[in-house]
């Protein structure tokens, strides 16, 4: 559907030298991987290219954008319509059932906005031919997979396609295995090979084994080195910090204890991966079904092998609850994992009478970035990209921890970014002492030390008034 412009005042555009330095690499640069920290403005960095290469150089003529589906749906309209050297661009969002997307799809428009689930659609039951010769792949990331329809879907066309930009704040969030897709979408495999056998050869060894079968692989020495001077030539990178006045980020972790009852159910769950209980039955079937036990267990309740909900323990809720009323009345945003963390929080909420609500609509944020709401409730998978909360507080408790770096990096940086009016964030993370909680951090971090490494490696280096 074409979206009808809004009337109203348009912002004059005036680039920091950082966004024109990465304008400017956009426009040399065909194919190119745009990694910038949250609220660098990748977005009207990105507008800003495309407009020049379809009104100015005419090298353009029709854009493509594979967005997650809230960014497809607003983020990108929205900018369009902010800012005033983008006024005559013209755009069509192509969301909603098969009819209306292919109604979108006849619109004549410069730029299409497509949610990166339906990319399998386009690209093979729609019966339109890819006309585009650019593509956006606006958060990189969600190509990491090479066997996902998308990514398969996605390299039947890249031949036909002139420029790809791809654009993430987090390239590696699960180590430097992500990049082999993440770059093949980029250059059809050029710089770090064709096949991910071929990768894996020659960048990595085998780690956690089982006879011939291999569950993990490690970097080999002096390899991540190499990997990212390979990627370099189109590769630009900017963090936050290095361009922004960002406020101080303060995490901390606080521990609670279970009792010895407590501890030994948890025990018993890890050593024999079974529990019996009088509710039912806990079994894990292996090492992963495993740590999702364990990570519930952690939090305070587990699912049965039936379904149902067991009570563990209640160390967290008091944490929360402590750490709400410390609060003072203040906003606190609350990250949650598990459905039972929501049910056992709402119920904890509700009967010490503090006000709360969900974060699950258009609405709830209007709320809570109004100031309005006490507690908000957010799951870490819909906090994700494009999402903007940093007007509502500046305080986040993790009541259940995730492995998925990109997902905790996302949720942190609703807050943590540019338009935070508070001059500190902090993110508290309530931690069960002697179980898979403390694992979870440590992976984080390692992780989180792996991307920053490859952040470096290839950063911009924007000199003043360039």
């Amino acid at each position: 559907m074409m979206q009808d412009r809004l009337e109203g005042f348009l912002m004059e555009y005036k680039p920091h030298d950082y966004q024109q330095f990465a304008i400017n690499y956009i426009l040399e640069h065909p194919i190119a991987a745009v990694i910038l920290g949250m609220g660098l403005g990748k977005t009207s960095i990105t507008l800003t290219a495309i407009e020049q290469l379809i009104y100015d150089s005419f090298e353009v003529s029709k854009v493509l954008v594979v967005a997650p589906l809230r960014v497809a749906r607003n983020t990108w309209s929205d900018e369009i319509h902010k800012w005033n050297h983008l006024k005559h661009l013209r755009y069509s969002i192509v969301l909603g059932s098969a009819a209306e997307r292919k109604k979108a799809l006849e619109a004549d428009a410069d730029i299409y906005i497509i949610n990166r689930e339906n990319l399998q659609w386009l690209i093979e039951q729609s019966g339109v031919n890819f006309f585009w010769d650019m593509v956006v792949l606006d958060e990189l990331s969600s190509f990491k997979n090479w066997n996902c329809k998308r990514f398969k879907a996605f390299m039947k066309v890249r031949p036909n396609v002139k420029r790809v930009i791809g654009l993430t704040g987090t390239p590696s969030s699960n180590g430097l295995m992500d990049l082999f897709a993440e770059f093949k979408c980029l250059d059809m495999g050029e710089r770090l090979g064709r096949f991910i056998s071929q990768y894996r050869v020659n960048y990595f060894v085998p780690d956690r084994m089982n006879g011939p079968i291999v569950y993990s692989y490690k970097v080999r020495n002096g390899a991540e080195e190499q990997i990212y001077e390979k990627i370099s030539d189109i590769t630009i990178s900017m963090k936050a910090l290095d361009h922004l006045q960002m406020p101080e980020f303060i995490s901390n972790e606080y521990p609670v204890y279970m009792n010895d009852e407590e501890a030994k159910l948890y025990a018993d769950m890890e050593e024999d991966l079974f529990i019996p209980l009088k509710k039912g039955e806990i079994t894990a079937a292996n090492a992963a079904a495993l740590s999702g036990k364990l990570l519930q267990m952690a939090n305070g309740a587990v699912y049965s092998d039936d379904g149902d909900e067991i009570v563990i323990h209640d160390q967290k809720l008091d944490a929360l609850e402590d750490m709400i009323e410390a609060a003072n009345g203040r906003p606190v945003m609350v990250a949650y994992w598990f459905k039972h963390d929501l049910s056992r929080i709402m119920r904890r909420l509700t009967e010490k009478k503090i006000p709360f609500e969900k974060l699950d609509s258009e609405e709830s944020i209007r709320k809570w970035n109004r100031g309005e709401l006490q507690v908000a409730l957010i799951h870490p998978a819909s906090a994700g990209h494009g999402l903007n909360l940093q007007s509502g507080g500046n305080m986040l408790i993790w009541f259940g921890l995730t492995w998925s770096l990109e997902l905790y990096q996302q949720t942190v940086a609703r807050l943590w970014r540019q338009g935070q009016t508070s001059e500190t964030v902090v993110v508290q993370h309530i931690i069960t002492a002697g179980t898979i909680d403390e694992d979870v951090m440590k992976a984080l971090a390692s992780k989180d030390m792996t991307q920053n490494r490859l952040i470096a490696a290839v950063k911009a280096r924007v000199t003043h008034g360039r």
